[in-house]
């Protein structure tokens, strides 16, 4: 398919093309997009089809062999990213103008935080829930280099993060705190060893976050080697029940497994440690109504409050 020119204009497309786009794109194919858009498979290629034509350039090979973006339909897709972005902040900004809480709320935080005694977040959605009756919310867990960035951008108006490091454009707010121990699985030569001496726990895999996070000083403090990397706690449980790695887990998360034998926690008194998670949104003078709303609810779900500036 032969380019436009780069003076051809892109005001024209519609936004719904775009967006189908983006699902398809996320989705990996037409067929997985389908329940998504609630749309057939055939309307879906005819959408991404009406869409090459009016941007001038292939963005996606389909056929026997798969789906898959072209290069020139990854650029577009991380053009689309920042199109939605900015018009969801766009929608933001006009919410608040008419001064009613409406639009969708975003917020992500970091993996398995149900479990968690302390987090409260049910309690802050439902307490938001009762006050923002028009807004819709959409939930979503992201590694934290992830959900930064994203609020920052836009993508997020809130998440949830550990407190290890303080980006300048944040504004953070602690609300709870989890016990991190390191555990092993049945499996592993650590499960029936009696005592175990911190000299040996470097012997043996460890399994970490393949981003920044407070189990790296911990880590690095035991002197343990990264043997194994992972993006969310989920996968970490699957690489400590293989039997052949060692890793740190917040104690509410390991609770049920400890409790039918299949992992075990390793020196405790001497290898856990308390990390704290917090409240993070953009930092400007005056956020949208419904995400100082929703921090606001999770402050009181944890018996804080803003500070008075």
């Amino acid at each position: 398919m032969q380019k436009h020119k780069s003076t051809h204009r892109l005001s024209n497309v519609d936004i719904r093309l775009l967006k189908v786009f983006r699902t398809v794109a996320d989705c990996g194919g037409f067929a997985a997009s389908e329940f998504e858009l609630n749309i057939g498979r055939s309307t879906i290629s005819r959408h991404i089809s009406d869409l090459e034509t009016r941007v001038g350039m292939k963005l996606c090979h389909r056929g026997p062999s798969g789906f898959a973006l072209t290069r020139d339909g990854e650029m577009v897709l991380a053009a689309v990213n920042r199109l939605i972005d900015a018009l969801n902040l766009f929608q933001g900004d006009v919410d608040d103008i008419h001064r009613h809480l409406r639009g969708t709320l975003r917020f992500a935080f970091f993996d398995l935080a149900a479990g968690n005694p302390e987090a409260n977040l049910s309690t802050s959605i439902a307490s938001f829930s009762e006050q923002a009756t028009k807004v819709n919310l959409e939930l979503s867990t992201e590694p934290p280099n992830v959900i930064e960035a994203g609020v920052v951008s836009g993508r997020f108006d809130i998440g949830v993060v550990p407190l290890h490091q303080r980006s300048d454009g944040l504004i953070f707010h602690p609300i709870y705190s989890e016990t991190m121990v390191l555990y092993c699985g049945k499996d592993h030569p650590l499960y029936d060893a009696d005592p175990i001496g911190i000299d040996q726990l470097s012997t043996y895999k460890y399994a970490g976050f393949g981003f920044s996070s407070p189990n790296l000083k911990a880590r690095q403090k035991l002197g343990l080697p990264l043997s194994g990397r992972v993006h969310n706690e989920e996968a970490l449980i699957v690489l400590l029940l293989s039997g052949h790695y060692i890793g740190f887990l917040p104690d509410h998360v390991a609770k049920p497994f400890v409790a039918k034998g299949q992992l075990r926690a390793l020196a405790p008194k001497l290898t856990s440690y308390q990390t704290s998670l917090g409240a993070i949104v953009r930092k400007h003078s005056e956020p949208a109504r419904k995400t100082e709303l929703f921090l606001n609810c999770l402050l009181e779900a944890h018996q804080r409050k803003l500070p008075v500036l």
